[in-house]
């Protein structure tokens, strides 16, 4: 459809009239009719001015959207896209791309850039705010959609929807939100930073009306009730990711689906893996038509659960209050859990923007005349409503009630009275959330033309703070900017002329990233490692980890682990348990070269009193498994982080991200390169959702080709293991060491089940296969350990010295010595590497040919 209506675009200097008279012929092409809203907004777009749209969720902002990028692209302009998350702007660069064609669309996110001079670009919002911060007033941003705009008020991020609007006097803007609050004062913003008109355009109008209902009837039953009317799919909302899990094997115990749509489930999902430790549950759940989606969960699990309810295959989706944040499952019905959540400082009634945002995506334009929200009475409620019933109008049954108490955490009282309250509200005001970042120095500062110190103080002059907030901030950005100075990322010029100006030093490599907040520690820090230290890659990897988040789950699950070691410690040396407890309290996660990287900081925040609103956290997980040469499974397994293995993959990618970016190329050793390569292969082998994509979209030809119905649930790249030889051999690296690992520690189960049945067609080991496998092994290393205690695993063991690659076409055949005390190293085992069965099963696929001498 694209190309036929784009070859008859006016002609650049065509009248507002005729570009508005050649869309509306497009919209009629569509048959879609515009609703007044839409018509006005689109009205005023095309006569040059700003417009701020609040109309509520599925009433046609992205037609409107459309309308802005098809007159900036006749106008000859650069129009921009932007959303808070990348899935959504990935969602959005396809569907342009099916409007506009291939070649006019482009996407630029953190992770990836495709097409990126194209006239019209979809991006999250932070990159729009670099390229604002870069270019300012000269910036090549012509016009600017900025969707989801309420999070302006993001404590983290709503900086990022504010810079445009500081730095962006050439651009006409598009700002839209259901949840808007008062718009007034951003009217009054962009009239005076474009100097163009600014509309308001509002309405509460709905193409699918909504009913809200207040239920005191357990959820399963609220559920199910509400599955035989045929409101369904019902997202139930949750506002933890265990609970989202809980509720999903809660809702096992009801049958939602026949036989015949736990067929068409089981169908559809042919081609798609649940390989990962959690995989196993997320496959129950959907084939009883029973989705989870949350952060906690693998992308690609997501993006299954999404396309299966794209399908109408799932009855129920348990997920977390994402569904506001433009999450992509179609549904019916919300059911809210709860009305109150804990923020991460306190416990609090939803606010009126978070509730109207969730309860905005019920009813599916096209699908239902009616959409539906429901919200549960507090649990205990209920259950006091049904001892009540039962007891009846007995006196004795009724006096003898033992009413159920609320939670004593994590609760604040809701009834129907505060849910008709979150209905019948205008959404709080927005509020701003300016702040700087050495990032945002750098960027300002060292700006060809216009840039410099005082451009920077403007910056701040005219953001949304208050004065004495701006004088804080001012403050805050000169400590920076002479920190970045003394750490030799900014230095000063003298044109010829004798005008100074700041520059960017070349020397940090064509990928260094200034935008972390710790990345100046980071460079101080790592000058001080000695790069021919054998330990040198592990200590820079425990300095990379000290800059980043915690992942405050994985770190409870280590402590917890090393407290149960010392128990049974403890408990073996006959310690009284008041002395276990207290000696248990001393106990911390590991931190490696803690007193190193303690030191470094406060010496580093010292110097740069504006690091100290930022805090080191030293830790070790991605040094763990470097240095153990785990899997991301057996790591997830060693930890039991099953439901929350999505975290650990997010972190994994941060760390990955840290290397190539953050690193600076003076730091980068062989051995770096090394540590980079192992981190890049894991997340790749456990989860190539998106890369799958932009790498397909890199081909013009296959930009809008629809993925093959095998290709759907599960991502090419996830598979295609081999495709990168470096990244192969990381993996191949990873699975010999776990088979020497089992034979080290006698485990001939786990040995078998690391080699795999040299028949390409049979999906795993069968369990009597697995036995005679693990009897073979026993038995052939019986000699070994009658002249050896035992089998070293330290990291001489895992040296890539004693491991002997010979690669083929089809196959590899690798040697691997195993290491003695006695240091004899006579003894070794080959294997073969089926590489048509990696790519099927998307890990190296090991045969055991022999274990010998």
């Amino acid at each position: 459809m694209a190309e036929a209506w784009l070859k008859e675009l006016p002609p650049q200097d065509a009248s507002s009239d005729e570009i508005l008279n050649a869309f509306l012929a497009y919209v009629t092409a569509r048959e879609l009719e515009l609703y007044p809203a839409q018509e006005e907004a689109i009205l005023e777009l095309f006569e040059g001015n700003n417009v701020i749209l609040n109309t509520p969720t599925g009433s046609g902002k992205s037609l409107v959207a459309e309308a802005a990028h098809f007159d900036a692209l006749v106008r000859g302009k650069r129009s921009f896209y932007t959303s808070p998350i990348k899935a959504l702007a990935n969602e959005k660069f396809f569907a342009l791309v099916k409007t506009f064609g291939a070649d006019n669309v482009g996407l630029m996110t953190g992770d990836a850039t495709v097409n990126r001079d194209a006239p019209i670009i979809c991006a999250t919002a932070e990159i729009l705010a670099n390229l604002a911060l870069e270019g300012g007033p000269n910036a090549d941003v012509d016009v600017a959609v900025l969707d989801e705009f309420h999070y302006y008020s993001d404590r983290e991020r709503g900086v990022a929807w504010q810079l445009p609007l500081l730095t962006l006097p050439q651009t006409q803007f598009l700002l839209m939100s259901a949840t808007f609050g008062d718009p007034t004062p951003f009217e009054k913003h962009l009239n005076q930073l474009t100097g163009r008109r600014t509309a308001v355009v509002r309405s509460t109008h709905r193409p699918v009306p909504l009913d809200f209902e207040y239920r005191e009837t357990p959820l399963h039953e609220t559920v199910q009730e509400l599955v035989s009317k045929g409101k369904h799919p019902a997202y139930v909302v949750n506002f933890t990711q265990r609970s989202a899990a809980e509720e999903a094997q809660n809702m096992m115990s009801v049958d939602f689906c026949s036989k015949d749509e736990k067929k068409a489930i089981a169908e559809a999902l042919k081609g798609a893996r649940f390989d990962s430790p959690y995989g196993r549950e997320i496959q129950r759940f959907i084939r009883h038509g029973v989705g989870v989606h949350h952060a906690g969960l693998l992308p690609k699990y997501r993006l299954i659960v999404e396309k299966l309810a794209q399908k109408g295959l799932l009855k129920i989706i348990s997920g977390t209050d994402t569904l506001g944040v433009g999450v992509n499952v179609p549904i019916r019905t919300v059911v809210f859990t709860k009305l109150c959540k804990f923020d991460g400082e306190k416990t609090s009634i939803l606010s009126v923007r978070d509730f109207q945002q969730i309860s905005g995506r019920a009813g599916r334009k096209g699908f239902d005349d009616q959409g539906s929200v429901v919200a549960q009475a507090p649990e205990h409620v209920v259950e006091n409503l049904r001892m009540e019933a039962k007891a009846g109008s007995d006196p004795a049954k009724k006096r003898k009630i033992v009413k159920k108490k609320p939670p004593e955490w994590g609760y604040v009282h809701w009834d129907k009275n505060t849910f008709e309250r979150l209905i019948g509200s205008q959404a709080e005001p927005l509020v701003s959330r300016f702040s700087v970042s050495h990032g945002m120095v750098v960027s300002v500062v060292a700006r060809e033309e216009n840039g410099g110190c005082m451009a920077l103080a403007h910056l701040i002059k005219s953001s949304h703070e208050r004065t004495a907030q701006q004088r804080i901030l001012g403050r805050t950005a000169l400590e920076m900017f002479k920190s970045l100075r003394d750490a030799d990322i900014l230095h000063i010029e003298h044109d010829y002329d004798g005008r100074r100006r700041v520059v960017v030093n070349a020397d940090l490599g064509e990928d260094f990233s200034i935008h972390h907040a710790l990345s100046l520690y980071l460079i101080d820090t790592l000058k001080r490692l000695v790069p021919s230290d054998p330990a040198y890659e592990l200590d820079l990897l425990t300095v990379v980890e000290s800059i980043l988040e915690n992942p405050d789950i994985i770190l409870q699950r280590q402590l917890d682990k090393l407290k149960g070691e010392k128990v049974a410690e403890l408990k073996a040396a006959g310690v009284e348990y008041e002395e276990r407890m207290a000696e248990l309290e001393k106990l911390e996660y590991p931190k490696p070269q803690a007193e190193f990287i303690y030191g470094t900081f406060n010496a580093f925040a010292a110097l740069h009193p504006w690091v100290k609103a930022e805090n080191i956290r030293p830790k070790s997980i991605a040094r763990e498994m470097y240095e153990q040469f785990m899997s991301f499974s057996e790591y997830v397994k060693e930890y039991g982080l099953e439901r929350v293995e999505g975290l650990l993959l997010r972190y994994l990618t941060d760390v990955y991200k840290a290397l190539v970016q953050t690193v600076p190329k003076w730091a980068k050793t062989d051995a770096i390169e090394d540590v980079t390569t192992y981190f890049g292969a894991i997340v790749r082998q456990v989860d190539a959702s998106l890369i799958d994509e932009w790498e397909r979209l890199k081909n013009p030809a296959e930009r809008i080709e629809a993925p093959r119905a095998g290709e759907e649930l599960e991502p090419e790249g996830s598979k295609d293991v081999t495709r990168d030889r470096r990244g192969f051999m990381v993996l191949v690296r990873n699975e010999i060491f776990r088979l020497v690992r089992a034979l080290a520690r006698r485990d001939w189960a786990e040995a078998a089940r690391t080699v795999v049945p040299s028949d390409p067609n049979a999906p795993q080991m069968a369990t009597g296969a697995e036995v005679r496998e693990a009897t073979r092994i026993e038995a052939d290393l019986a000699p070994y350990f009658a002249e050896h205690a035992l089998i070293r695993i330290d990291p001489e063991a895992r040296s890539p010295k004693h491991m002997d690659v010979e690669e083929g076409e089809t196959s590899w055949r690798v040697r691997q010595v195993l290491l003695d005390p006695e240091e004899d190293n006579d003894w070794f085992f080959e294997v073969t590497i089926d590489l048509a069965r990696s790519r099927e099963i998307a890990k190296p696929a090991l045969t055991l040919e022999r274990i010998g001498r």
